[in-house]
Order: C-alpha cells, then structure tokens, then sequence
C-alpha cells in the first residue's frame, strides 16, 4: 500500500492462505512476506522469492521434536500436514485460519523442501528448547519463537530481513528509509536491519535489544502514533 508517500507490507509468520484475509483486511495491495520470509508472494500467489528447508534438514528437525513427544508441522502446497492429530495442531490452525491436514508420515509428505517447520508447546517449553535447537543447527536453520507458544524453523537463507532486502532492491528502496516494526524473536533480524527498527514493548529482550526504540503494544495506538511521527 502506498499513502502520502509510506509504502506497507505485511511482514509475518503466517503461511499464505493464513496471511491474505488480514492483507486484504488492512487494504494491503501486497507483495507479502510471509512463511517467516521463506516466501514472498503476491496477492494472487504468485512466488517472487522461495528459500524451503531441504528435506533432510527437515527430517532432523521433526524427528527431535517426536523423540520428545512434541507436536511439528510442516506445509506443502500451502496445506499444513502434521503426522497426527494432535490439539496443538487445531489450536495452530484456528489461530492461522487454516485446515489441519493429517498425513501419517510427513517424510514421505513433505516433499523436497518446506517452507517453515513449527513446534508448537507451552511458552516453558518452548523457552527451555529454543538455546538447544539453536545451536543444533547453527548455520542451517534460523530458530526463533513468533509468539511463546510456537517455535519456528526455516532456512538460513529465510529470515524477515532478507525477505525484505529483497523487496527493497527489487523496487530500489534505500535501506535508511526502512521501518521495521515487530514484537517476536523472529522479528530481530529486521528490526535490526532496518533503517529504523522499532520494538513494541514487552517484546523479548533480543528485539528490544535490536531496535532503536520502542512503541506501546496492542490497545495503546502505537502503530498509529509512528505513523503520524514518520508522516509529520
């Protein structure tokens, strides 16, 4: 969207067909980062960008999470597929606007890469499970929680910040004239990659740590109030 000079994208975790209805909601015209930045797309689903986790690194992963009885998810063809039917899986997709798809074994599933990978469990055990797995796959997959209760995989090339590197060099964006806004782990990256990286507050300290400042969160018209500053 582009008003009075200020360009928006919708930057988020959310598989596509999760993602669209609130783009469409804010009267967002695309493209859309989305998958975590493993995927940019536009509004009609077209792929501009694609960086899955290859399928054995994937397997690496889901087998950690079923050794400790975790439920993992994973997607194809935008489908979310998970081995079983599990509450988390109708919780996740509830909250995602998605159907669960039950597929019994997700290596034979998945395909040949997937766009993110999700552990979704209590914020505790997330929290206590996110130091580990990060140094499991240092170098090949980002780790990051999006809300407390989901922990997300994808691939070291798929972060926010260079799903949104991309977008600014393909339509010749300066880097200083970015603003990045987010609240979760897997916002960091952008927010400190921005010209301008804002956290809202109550974020964990690693978004906190990497913006410039902080807004008040949900209720208290923070977004609004950095428009009206940045449009002033």
């Amino acid at each position: 969207m582009v008003e009075a000079g200020l360009t928006v994208i919708a930057c988020t975790g959310r598989p596509f067909p999760g993602a669209v209805p609130w783009v469409i909601r804010l009267g967002l015209k695309g493209p859309i980062v989305c998958y975590q930045g493993a995927q940019v797309r536009t509004l009609d689903g077209g792929v501009l960008l694609d960086h899955g986790i290859p399928h054995d690194v994937a397997m690496e992963v889901i087998r950690y999470a079923q050794e400790r009885d975790l439920h993992v998810q994973a997607y194809r063809d935008d489908m979310l597929i998970v081995a079983r039917d599990r509450p988390e899986a109708r919780r996740y997709a509830e909250h995602a606007g998605m159907e669960v798809h039950v597929v019994g074994d997700l290596d034979r599933a998945m395909g040949p890469t997937t766009p993110k990978l999700v552990v979704v469990s209590t914020p505790e055990n997330l929290e206590a499970l996110l130091p580990d797995a990060r140094r499991r796959w240092a170098g090949r997959l980002n780790v990051a929680t999006s809300t407390p209760d989901y922990l997300e995989f994808t691939s070291v090339e798929s972060d926010k910040a260079s799903a949104v590197r991309f977008l600014c060099e393909r339509f010749g964006i300066p880097q200083a004239e970015v603003v990045a806004v987010g609240d979760g782990r897997n916002d960091a990256s952008m927010i400190a990659w921005a010209g301008l990286g804002v956290a809202v507050e109550g974020s964990p300290s690693e978004v906190i740590a990497a913006a410039e400042r902080t807004i008040p969160g949900p209720g208290h018209a923070g977004i609004v109030q950095l428009a009206d500053q940045l449009l002033s």
